[in-house]
């Protein structure tokens, strides 16, 4: 059966997930820049909400995943935090400058799961040698590789993550994720036999303020006053197409 883990970074998100079908969420903050690592409150407040497992981004900030020391430090106490706080599995990921999976780091972050699962994230598609890069991620004991094939899409990205299926055989999960929607979501799943897809099935909202200061923008261009939001809908519509 063809599992979804949809990601989110709200309660609201987690709750319309949960209510169209996914078999599980990926929390995090700050989705339109990649994800951040959730806030404490953030992650307790998800995992009393739902009943899906709760799989938690951990990434102290946006750009590349080369990190100096103090914030592997803090990646490190991130995830020993969110397996305190109840989360079902982590999410994690580091490079080398050269572009090869940190495994020093990565090392670190997995012992500090403590036995939950973990996930590799889509660092792995800006590593320097895809099948390396897997060999690395299953010497690290990690359950499961999130990938869009190293394109930018995961359509795209098609015959390198069958690929990767074919190479990880039941080592590993390889989870299809990037650019998932309705339309392309059986096409994905066909081309590269992946049990798993991930995607956020967002769509855009308009703010339920009624006082409005259009002279200031302090979400950046798009304003204050629309936002991009977990959809159930759209979770729905991918959900049936890939069936």
């Amino acid at each position: 059966m063809l599992r979804a883990e949809v990601c989110v970074d709200s309660v609201a998100g987690a709750l319309a997930a949960q209510e169209a079908g996914a078999h599980r969420v990926e929390l995090c903050s700050a989705l339109g820049t990649g994800g951040l690592t959730p806030s404490a409150g953030l992650v307790e407040e998800v995992l009393a909400a739902i009943a899906l497992p709760v799989h938690v981004l951990v990434r102290p900030r946006e750009g590349d995943f080369v990190h100096d020391a103090h914030e592997v430090a803090v990646m490190a106490r991130d995830v020993g935090l969110a397996v305190r706080l109840g989360a079902h599995g982590v999410v994690v990921g580091a490079l080398t400058p050269d572009g090869d999976v940190d495994l020093d780091t990565c090392g670190r972050l997995v012992d500090a799961a403590a036995g939950r699962p973990v996930t590799f994230h889509r660092a792995f598609d800006l590593a320097r040698d895809p099948l390396d890069a897997l060999d690395a991620v299953l010497a690290l004991g990690a359950d499961r590789l999130l990938t869009s094939g190293q394109e930018a899409t995961a359509l795209a990205g098609a015959p390198l993550i069958a690929a990767l299926v074919r190479a990880a055989g039941d080592r590993l999960t390889v989870m299809a994720g990037g650019g998932v929607t309705a339309g392309n979501v059986a096409r994905i799943v066909a081309a590269t036999g992946v049990r798993e897809i991930h995607f956020s099935g967002r769509d855009r909202v308009a703010s339920a303020a009624r006082y409005r200061n259009e002279r200031v923008a302090l979400s950046g261009p798009a304003g204050d006053y629309e936002r991009r939001t977990t959809s159930r809908a759209v979770i729905e519509a991918v959900l049936a197409a890939a069936r």
